[in-house]
């Protein structure tokens, strides 16, 4: 397994199913190769960290503590499994507005860097949206693009010169991808 300093993770449509806008710990629900995928990927100390937009809260479609219940449960889960989580950060603005947070934007992951003495160069971006392999690419990490959630979209409307490190069906053949490159 190729170690990293650090994992960063994509949320919905990356460790989660994305019916769109979870506003409710109810609706949310990891997909079921998530936290095996994770364990995988620890047991070669990789730690992570997830990066999340979640702009339902400037459209007034998510609830801050709706979402924080959301996030303590996610926390939970990597505790329980003896996953090393880093944090949790999200960026709450509109997608019309100008953010430095907000992904592709770097505002996330310079916060994160400074919270851990992340070395960028060392890390890995997964998710599922251009946005996650943009950041990863401005940021000389290695990037994944999983076909979950938006995945497949993706990969059909990837911009010129947006090439991810890897494509992975989804995050447990990411995780086995990985083992390979060890």
């Amino acid at each position: 397994m190729k170690k990293y300093d650090t994992v960063f993770l994509d949320r919905d449509g990356t460790l989660n199913f994305d019916p769109g806008y979870i506003n409710h710990l109810e609706q949310y629900e990891f997909y079921g190769f998530t936290i095996p995928a994770l364990i995988r990927m620890a047991l070669h100390g990789n730690r992570f960290c997830i990066v999340t937009n979640q702009s339902g809260i400037a459209r007034g479609l998510i609830n801050e503590e709706n979402l924080e219940e959301i996030h303590d449960f996610i926390r939970s889960q990597f505790q329980v499994n003896e996953l090393r989580l880093l944090g949790i950060y999200y960026c709450a603005d509109h997608p019309n507005t100008e953010s430095d947070r907000r992904k592709p934007e770097i505002g996330m992951f310079l916060e994160a860097a400074e919270d851990h003495n992340i070395d960028f160069k060392k890390c890995l971006i997964i998710g599922d949206d251009v946005a996650d392999i943009q950041v990863g690419q401005r940021l000389k990490m290695d990037t994944m693009l999983v076909l979950t959630g938006r995945g497949k979209l993706t990969q059909d409307t990837l911009p010129a010169g947006i090439v991810p490190t890897f494509t992975a069906d989804n995050l447990m053949e990411g995780a086995k991808l990985l083992e390979l490159l060890g």
